[in-house]
């Protein structure tokens, strides 16, 4: 049933798709229903519907028939029920919260299953592993978050897809260091953006603020005035640059036995157990020799270089590479001593081109984009015995695998994690190895 004035549909929910959404179809035509569940019957609010498009999307604001996996929303600002009720849209970035945290998981693993069947045309049933000491209701893991700043002052979130803003007053993803700063008691006039972080080893939050357009310097400092406690800088993100305001403009994180300095703006694992359990996976599966030739790709601050300079020991050398300058930098401080090491800033695929290296093992952990197929393919000219691949989207990682496949490699160790609960996104953890009918390219 439609209701076209209103684009209202009844729809019956199909399986899980990339990206948050579950597939229904009305008519033959293809809609991406966002918080609805596999099996429901729903009635969904159209949100795009331009008559030439291939597929509509779609909202559910009322649930006919439910699943035995849909629970209450942990958020209510994120729950599209209570939303609708009110005549809004939910807050972005929790698009899971109504499915049980085992069905989110099962769901997630079909996706990545999907994904890296149609695209590598591997066929694998993916179990999707949950953080050691996860919390039971998959809160409070969230190290760093990132708000808008409504036209009145207030903190907010962006809708789904949408310039609207919604006002918060909480952020249950978050750890509590986060929440516990207040931040919707504060009033960001002047402000457009406001990105928070906290670090594992001592020291305060920071807070980076990034001025509105015109914002005149006497608003900025009138923002500053009213925190108490976490460190503040001034970030200007098409120039790179981080103004410290008060305290410092970095983090110290700790995994294991080293502590790692991250400039503010700089990459770092949100979930606060992600940077142990990767390290672990990475170490564990790639079984890194004394006086190997190692690579560490998109190497950010050098969460895995450290352990595997110290791996390699001092006979062996390890090459780190990353695009960001500030990164760079950070890096160079984490690894001083290490001398086995060559931090180089640059484009991954330029980099091992002009180097041409000769390497035992390679780690890449690229942007959500992937690695691509010319960074790719100089990593299998350099000949490494395995590579170890972290991604966090499974559409780029089973692109990038099939270009593996494509010069006789092999999908080896695969490992799924649930470093986003609540959240559709996921990440993961696989080796790549030669196989006998591998091709090398010419360099």
């Amino acid at each position: 049933m439609i209701d076209e004035p209103s684009g209202i549909l009844d729809l019956t929910i199909g399986p899980v798709a990339h990206g948050g959404h579950c597939v229904a179809r009305h008519e033959g035509r293809v809609i991406f229903v966002r918080h609805a569940l596999p099996g429901e019957t729903v009635r969904v609010r159209l949100t795009e519907h331009d008559d030439g498009a291939s597929f509509w999307r779609a909202d559910v604001v009322q649930v006919l028939q439910a699943s035995p996996d849909r629970v209450n929303h942990p958020w209510p600002l994120a729950d599209a029920l209570l939303a609708a009720q009110r005549g809004a849209a939910p807050v972005g970035g929790a698009e899971f919260g109504h499915i049980a945290l085992p069905a989110q998981r099962r769901l997630k693993g079909a996706v990545f299953s999907e994904q890296l069947s149609r695209l590598a045309g591997v066929d694998r049933e993916i179990d999707v592993e949950p953080v050691p000491g996860e919390a039971a209701d998959g809160l409070r893991w969230r190290t760093r978050a990132s708000f808008a700043v409504d036209p009145d002052g207030h903190l907010a979130m962006h809708a789904h897809r949408s310039d609207e803003l919604i006002p918060i007053a909480e952020m249950p993803l978050a750890v509590d260091t986060i929440n516990e700063l207040h931040l919707w008691a504060i009033d960001f006039t002047g402000i457009q953006r406001v990105e928070v972080a906290v670090g594992s080893a001592d020291g305060p939050p920071l807070i980076l603020l990034v001025p509105a357009p015109g914002a005149r310097r006497k608003q900025t400092s009138a923002v500053v005035h009213q925190f108490d406690g976490p460190s503040v800088a001034l970030w200007d993100p098409d120039k790179g640059t981080v103004e410290r305001v008060r305290g410092r403009t970095w983090l110290a994180e700790t995994v294991g036995a080293q502590t790692y300095r991250v400039t503010g703006d700089g990459f770092w694992q949100i979930h606060r157990g992600a940077p142990g359990l990767l390290m672990e996976a990475v170490l564990s599966a790639l079984a890194i020799q004394p006086g190997e030739r190692a690579a560490d790709l998109y190497s950010g601050a050098g969460l895995f270089t450290a352990p595997i300079a110290d791996a390699v020991g001092e006979t062996g050398r390890v090459l780190a590479i990353e695009g960001s300058s500030g990164a760079s930098r950070d890096a160079k401080r984490n690894l001083h001593g290490r001398t086995q090491v060559d931090i180089i800033q640059g484009k991954v695929e330029r980099v091992l081109r002009e180097r041409k290296p000769n390497l035992d093992v390679v780690v890449l952990d690229p942007p959500r984009a992937g690695a691509g197929k010319g960074a790719i393919s100089e990593v299998i000219a350099a000949a490494p015995r395995a590579v170890g691949y972290v991604s966090c989207d499974p559409a780029s990682f089973a692109r990038d695998v099939s270009y593996f496949q494509q010069a006789g490699w092999e999908l080896d160790t695969l490992r799924v994690f649930d470093l986003y609960p609540h959240t559709h996104h996921m990440e993961s953890f696989a080796v790549l190895r030669p196989g006998a009918g591998r091709v090398t390219p010419a360099r």
